[in-house]
């Protein structure tokens, strides 16, 4: 087998879902009027966290948020264990960055990974919740776990989604959902044109799915090509598009909004730059899309196509985590 991935495409994920994330901070679960107001009508920079958000206001222009911090814990858990996913070590990771930052007692966990992971907290089996989850605590931590693998390796890369994904979100949607952004970051590690990598990201989704829990909720599938058609609805029209994600498909914590929003922002920039900047000024859940969007960009182009003061911002504020160390360790894996 030819081996695909390389450092600058796996280094591009791992910055992309940062660069997201911590672009998208600032305006985190705000409607779009208010950020207008609060903002002006495109931000395109890194901006600190205002005292009237009460989710960002601990954070400083350039710091990423839950989202890849848990990202990161994942990391650091399936490293510790040799690639093998293990449930007790990958909970022990995320408690000890939710301990660290006082997630318990401030705004920082989402409703589903407070939810179960305080059921562990307290010795509880959490199934009973994340059988029923239906936030995008799933999809927010998963893109770097579509850099490990190739795309012949499907079934490995659908496999260690699951377990790593059930232990706080274990339904249908949540599964598939996870594995759409993952789908199309191993697609896009590749290099898949476009439209391939979409094609990928959903035969995934489609095989994940039959691994979670049954739930009522809209499908990925059908809400990604929702997505697809508004991007072809408003091609070369950015605002437009934004406009129409925002009102149409959904922005918000939600599975079957905010996951098929990201791929479908993804599809239509094509660019971490463009990306970071259209999910930022979105409305709803700006970091989460910008953090799974903008890994999937990063995913096409490589790190070394994002700007060098970007990628240095993202290494000076988040101290606590070594981004080439992990690409490195990333590549040694094998599935």
């Amino acid at each position: 087998m030819v081996v695909m991935r390389n450092k600058d495409k796996v280094l591009g994920v791992l910055y992309g879902q940062a660069i997201g994330d911590a672009m998208g901070m600032p305006t985190e679960l705000w409607p779009l009027e208010k950020i207008r107001a609060k903002f002006g009508r495109h931000i395109t920079e890194f901006l600190d966290g205002t005292s009237d958000n009460d989710i960002a206001q601990h954070f400083t222009a350039g710091e990423y948020t839950d989202d890849t911090n848990q990202a990161f814990a994942i990391l650091d858990a399936l490293i510790e264990t040799n690639w093998q996913p293990n449930q007790q070590v990958l909970v022990k990771h995320i408690m000890a960055w939710a301990n660290q930052v006082g997630a318990w007692d401030n705004n920082v966990l989402g409703p589903s990974s407070k939810a179960a992971l305080t059921l562990v907290k307290e010795g509880k089996d959490p199934h009973e919740v994340t059988k029923t989850a239906l936030t995008n605590g799933c999809g927010m931590r998963i893109a770097p776990i579509g850099a490990l693998f190739e795309p012949s390796q499907q079934a490995e890369l659908i496999k260690m989604v699951y377990e790593v994904t059930k232990i706080t979100h274990s339904s249908d949607v949540a599964i598939s959902g996870a594995a759409m952004i993952a789908g199309a970051v191993t697609a896009a590690v590749a290099d898949y044109d476009w439209d391939q990598i979409i094609a990928y990201a959903l035969a995934v989704n489609d095989e994940a799915f039959k691994l979670g829990a049954p739930t009522w909720a809209a499908k990925t599938h059908q809400r990604l090509q929702l997505g697809l058609q508004l991007a072809k609805e408003h091609a070369n029209d950015p605002a437009g598009f934004s406009q129409a994600i925002y009102e149409t498909l959904g922005t918000g914590t939600m599975v079957s909004e905010s996951i098929p929003a990201a791929v479908a922002i993804a599809y239509f920039t094509r660019d971490v730059e463009q990306c970071a900047y259209l999910c930022t000024n979105l409305g709803g859940d700006t970091d989460t899309i910008g953090a799974m969007a903008t890994a999937i960009c990063g995913a096409k182009q490589g790190a070394n196509k994002i700007p060098v003061a970007w990628r240095q911002l993202i290494d000076q504020k988040n101290p606590q985590h070594n981004i080439h160390r992990f690409a490195e360790q990333m590549l040694a894996f094998q599935a």
